[in-house]
């Protein structure tokens, strides 16, 4: 069986019955955790070993886990600063700032692994332009060849513990004032604006070998009329022909009230995926999931397929033996010391 274009999420820490028949549909193809999935490491591991234990290829299980406000799980995981400090302490250290980036990404991707988690959406690559409070401190700078320069190393840091990467929210959600969860925000800049600035950090990252990009609920309306989750401009003009982008498309959750406009959720889905994601999110109740299943019929796309295949996470590591690991506790050190006010006094 291979894997399907929908991601969805669970009710709380352990599956239930219908779950684990929704699980085994042929067009899931992930689950998307939160926090209400999470007790304690132990109870993770054990999670995740469930899941993926249901099917083969197994599931992609995912996360949003990139530090600061944006951190699924707390006790248990090393409490990881906003992005946005390493972008304030490049202003004046830049080396020791690309250094820690690539520890950051290095530690959170490790400490997800070691309990099953293949895939956290990071990193954000939205420009803080002081205007998107949703956005704000998630992002690492406000001058696109910063994030381009930090979230390399941060990538880097992600892949050396055996985890892809992926780039959000695509073409860039930093220029609206408005939360996407709520409203539909509308970014009224013309095409070639953006392409220099927002889109300049997902330009850099495909060139590096980013694996995967979440598109935004955000609607540029120079551009196309559509949101950009729904717009075949953005996803098969731009990201796949203009940047060349190979990797998977995942639109934002479906449920968000910025996806509204494009009808009920099995006809967001349908639009995301003829737009060209490659896979929706339906997480937030499981009658989302349930309600996109029913609607999609089926659908089939192999490259798709193949895609969603490489997102898996690589390598193995147990908790036990990432406490008895130096890098790991020399890493903590590191990423606690950041966070620390009398280390950003120089900046």
């Amino acid at each position: 069986m291979s894997l399907g274009p929908v991601m969805m999420g669970l009710e709380g820490p352990a599956l239930s019955a219908e779950e684990r028949e929704m699980l085994v549909h042929p067009l899931v193809g992930g689950v998307l955790l939160f926090s209400r999935n999470y007790a304690s490491p132990e109870q993770l591991e054990g999670l995740c070993a469930e899941i993926h234990g249901l099917r083969e290829p197994r599931l992609i299980i995912a996360v949003d886990h990139e530090g600061g406000r944006v951190q699924r799980f707390q006790q248990g995981f090393t409490p990881l600063p906003a992005v946005a400090l390493l972008g304030r302490l490049y202003e004046g250290e830049p080396r020791r700032a690309l250094a820690l980036a690539r520890v950051t990404g290095w530690l959170m991707a490790v400490e997800l692994r070691s309990v099953g988690v293949d895939l956290s959406f990071a990193p954000v690559l939205d420009l803080d332009r002081g205007q998107c409070a949703v956005i704000g401190e998630r992002a690492f700078h406000r001058d696109p060849e910063v994030v381009a320069e930090l979230a390399h190393q941060y990538m880097r840091g992600m892949h050396e513990a055996g985890m892809a990467a992926t780039g959000k929210h695509f073409p860039g959600h930093g220029g609206v004032r408005e939360d996407s969860h709520l409203t539909l925000p509308v970014d009224g800049r013309g095409v070639e604006d953006l392409l220099l600035e927002d889109v300049l950090p997902f330009e850099r990252m495909i060139h590096h070998g980013m694996e995967a990009v979440m598109t935004a609920h955000v609607r540029y309306p120079q551009a196309h009329e559509a949101v950009a989750s729904f717009s075949p401009f953005w996803v098969e003009g731009i990201l796949r022909r203009r940047l060349a982008f190979e990797g998977v498309v995942f639109s934002d959750d479906l449920a968000m009230a910025a996806a509204a406009g494009a009808g009920d959720m099995p006809a967001r889905a349908r639009a995301a995926l003829a737009a060209g994601c490659d896979m929706v999110l339906a997480c937030q109740e499981r009658g989302h999931a349930e309600t996109v299943l029913d609607g999609l019929g089926d659908w089939r796309k192999p490259v798709t397929c193949l895609r969603l295949a490489r997102l898996h996470g690589r390598g193995e590591v147990s908790r036990a033996s990432l406490r008895r690991d130096a890098r790991w506790r020399d890493a903590v050190a590191q990423v606690t010391g950041y966070d620390e006010p009398h280390n950003l006094e120089l900046i």
